[in-house]
């Protein structure tokens, strides 16, 4: 949910005068509204306050704008593909969290990658994965990658193929079962997962199809902006996503679940706490 603030409040953070504020709200830099308690009184959306004041700080000094491309150890990119506005995550302009009630990974996919046609995951040959996991995931990346075609200088519908590819060889690494069907219900299949289960996969993969700039994604398009082949591409972010302060912060907290129902949460705490 977004913070609203006052209009003292406004002011002071931005550091401007009334007039100056009244007129980013009527350019439509700064969201507003009627407050619940006073009507007379109008709020102001901080998100919107935090950024204009960010960019008010940089100024446009070359030494400036090259700083604000790294903000805070966080990257800084244009991008077209999705954005984070007022606390939602939105994808070519679709709200992820609307487009996962009903969407498939395929469709989110489609939209994601600008695709005039379906996308599909198959995996139509019967599996040779004897043992699932992020250790075959890597073996079979790593043997794609090194025989892939660069990506740069190709047409988007071969990157796409390729893209395509890539994620049923990653889902199949994983234990998703062969298959025509969407992604989610080869993985539910392979997991011995219900059909609410599915569901919740498929909602899942949606709302994780892209995550703008954090560390995995990021390493993705660096790897992409090298021209690197899409499966080395996916490979980067696969690395970076195994880190303890990223997507092996999953892995612990299971691992903390199933300590606290083995032991007990006080027992658990406690071990956990006196880790390294």
């Amino acid at each position: 949910m977004s913070e609203w603030l006052t209009r003292e409040e406004a002011l002071a953070r931005l550091k401007v005068r009334p007039q100056t504020l009244y007129a980013y709200v009527s350019r439509g830099r700064i969201g507003m509204r009627p407050d619940g308690a006073d009507p007379r009184r109008s709020q102001y959306r901080a998100d919107d306050i935090a950024a204009l004041a960010t960019r008010r700080a940089r100024g446009r000094s070359p030494q400036a704008i090259a700083e604000s491309a790294i903000a805070w150890g966080e990257p800084a990119i244009t991008t077209a593909i999705s954005t984070v506005l007022h606390g939602r995550l939105v994808y070519r302009g679709k709200d992820a969290v609307a487009l996962a009630a009903t969407a498939t990974l395929e469709e989110a996919a489609s939209l994601l990658w600008a695709s005039g046609a379906a996308i599909s995951f198959a995996s139509l040959t019967p599996s040779i994965v004897r043992e699932s996991g992020t250790p075959t995931a890597f073996a079979r990346l790593s043997a794609l990658a090194a025989a892939g075609r660069p990506s740069l200088g190709r047409r988007p519908g071969m990157l796409q193929q390729d893209g395509a590819s890539a994620t049923s060889v990653l889902a199949t690494s994983l234990g998703a079962s062969p298959g025509a069907e969407p992604v989610h219900e080869r993985l539910a299949r392979g997991w011995s997962v219900d059909a609410a289960g599915a569901d919740l996969i498929r909602k899942a993969l949606v709302l994780l199809a892209d995550h703008e700039l954090n560390a995995s994604t990021f390493a993705a398009r660096v790897a992409a902006s090298t021209g690197a082949p899409i499966v080395a591409c996916l490979l980067a972010g696969l690395a970076a996503l195994t880190g303890q302060r990223h997507g092996g912060a999953g892995a612990a907290a299971i691992a903390l679940v199933e300590d606290a129902e083995r032991l007990g949460p006080d027992e658990t705490i406690a071990r956990w706490l006196a880790h390294d």
